[in-house]
């Protein structure tokens, strides 16, 4: 297995891999802090910066002649997507059937990648770690996020996922023993169902953004009010002195007044037979109100840089309460947003950064955003975390997301604190002695199906279903099997096992029509069954040997 990356997914990767015994060649970035940690796993180390062919070639990617690469199969977990892209075209060009297996930050890109590579795997870091944190946040149990048959899926009860339903998987209301898969039919009843998202059920009341309102109310502030008092005031006295001096009608003095206080310039001979000290006071009112502009016109300039008017656009109007506050608004936070918007969640964003991709995605979803650090208690007073439910810590450094958690402790000692946390140790000691709530990893989370990807391990994810369980998996037909030529309806066991889609090629069919096609040997399918059902199908999809 080849790795390339530096950060602390590529160590979790490498342990996992090394863990499960397969040989691997690990290329780091010299620089990388786990460089040497690496190296002490057991994994081959080449430590370059900059990855080209012949260095592919030297790790064993150089399919030639008809024979095979010795590297069974290629992971790229860098940061930047272009660097990821570039290198598998690159090991792709080297041998058309190689494994690859790449994370990607961006998803709309990664759902391109196979028209470029071919057959690929795509591995989304924040797409992956992102409902591990909102469950954290909802304390939301009933629910299980998976990936299966190359979409996003939730299962649980019926009532919180949203129509259409996939399928159903069980019936737990009928009697004490729930009914698992029930026969497929048009209109199939049960409370456990698969689906592709969630209901708005878990908060009624929305947070609302600033607006332009409020930015005006904090551009226009007590220094601009004062100075405007002050200029109001001296054209009411100049407009009083000068129709009681000029001897002219009431708007004229008012608009010679207020020419000369806003420096607009007077340009009238109405004071020129005037008495000296008339003339002499109207030049004072002029060079006071020259003045006065300059200080207003300096005041809403620092206004509107200091505040900066995006931000203040996209801050929070009122008090909310009960509502969730994500500190960290990168590629996690930002589907951490996602999933809380499609939930129907109350939420407040915070972010140091203004061009942080949470941000964006949080003025696309109109939430608002108090940009500032989030470890500074009036930034988080900003945000109501006095007020709210629960909070997720999930910036980019451990101490940030400590500090956040010990202040939004002091300042709300009932809300639900999640931290995103690199360091293992150091999260085990946080939860231990400091009691501020759970931490998460999102390379905890994320590379153990990324082994498994590359490994090209059946992974599976357990649903509960009242006492019993079901388990959802991707099965492979083997060439030789006894399933190639079956029908896929034939493969369907009331109670055992529902085929859910079916991959030929690179492209995913979960219309009811793939219930009567035939199976192919290479075919992909998604199914749902029980223990016993899916070991039957392995036995059913498994080459047959003489």
């Amino acid at each position: 297995m080849v790795v390339c990356g530096s950060d602390r997914t590529m160590l979790r990767v490498v342990t996992e891999l090394v863990g499960s015994g397969e040989q691997v060649t690990a290329i780091v970035n010299p620089a990388s802090r786990h460089y040497e940690r690496i190296g002490e796993l057991g994994a081959n180390v080449l430590g370059v910066r900059v990855i080209s062919e012949a260095l592919l070639r030297r790790a064993g990617v150089d399919a030639k002649d008809g024979k095979p690469s010795t590297a069974r199969a290629l992971v790229l977990l860098d940061n930047d997507d272009v660097h990821n892209v570039h290198t598998a075209l690159t090991a792709r060009d080297m041998d058309p059937d190689l494994r690859i297996v790449v994370q990607m930050v961006n998803p709309r890109l990664g759902a391109q990648l196979h028209s470029l590579l071919g057959d690929c795997v795509v591995i989304s870091g924040p797409s992956l770690a992102a409902p591990a944190f909102v469950s954290d946040a909802l304390e939301d149990d009933e629910l299980t996020w998976l990936d299966l048959g190359g979409r996003r899926l939730v299962a649980g009860q019926a009532d919180l996922i949203r129509d259409p339903h996939l399928a159903v998987l069980a019936d737990t209301t009928s009697s004490a023993t729930p009914e698992l898969l029930p026969a497929f039919s048009d209109d199939p009843t049960g409370d456990i169902v698969l689906g592709t998202g969630v209901r708005s059920v878990w908060r009624t009341r929305d947070v609302r953004r600033a607006g332009w309102l409020m930015a005006m109310r904090d551009v226009f502030d007590r220094r601009v009010r004062r100075i405007a008092a002050v200029m109001l005031f001296l054209v009411l006295a100049g407009t009083v002195l000068t129709h009681y001096i000029a001897k002219i009608d009431w708007l004229r003095a008012l608009y010679l007044a207020a020419g000369a206080v806003t420096s607009a310039g007077i340009e009238d001979d109405t004071f020129s037979e005037a008495e000296p000290w008339a003339k002499v006071a109207a030049v004072l009112v002029q060079l006071t109100g020259i003045v006065l502009m300059a200080l207003l016109t300096a005041v809403v300039v620092d206004s509107l840089i200091g505040a900066r008017l995006s931000r203040v656009i996209g801050g929070v109007r009122g008090r909310p309460r009960n509502h969730v506050v994500v500190c960290g608004l990168g590629t996690v936070g930002a589907r951490v947003l996602e999933i809380l918007a499609e939930r129907g969640v109350a939420v407040v964003g915070v972010e140091h950064n203004e061009d942080a991709p949470g941000v964006q995605t949080a003025h696309r979803l109109r939430i608002p955003v108090v940009i500032g650090d989030s470890s500074n208690e009036e930034t988080l007073r900003s945000a109501g975390v006095q007020r709210c439910q629960s909070v997720l810590a999930i910036t980019n450094g451990d101490i940030t997301n400590l500090e956040s958690a010990m202040v939004v402790r002091e300042l709300n000692p009932e809300a639900r604190i999640t931290m995103r946390m690199f360091d293992h140790d150091l999260a085990e000691r946080v939860e231990r002695r400091l009691g501020l709530g759970h931490s998460r990893s999102v390379s905890m989370l994320v590379a153990p199906a990324i082994a498994a990807a590359v490994a090209n391990r059946r992974s599976q994810v357990t649903v509960p279903a009242g006492r019993r369980v079901l388990l959802l998996t991707e099965v492979t037909v083997e060439p030789g099997s006894v399933a190639g030529g079956l029908r896929l309806g034939e493969l369907d066991e009331a109670g055992g096992l529902r085929v859910l889609a079916r991959r030929d090629g690179t492209a995913w069919d979960w219309s009811p029509a793939v219930k009567g096609e035939i199976l192919q040997p290479g075919d992909r399918i998604a199914v749902a069954g029980t223990r016993s059902g899916l070991a039957r199908l392995l036995l059913a999809t498994r080459a047959q040997h003489a």
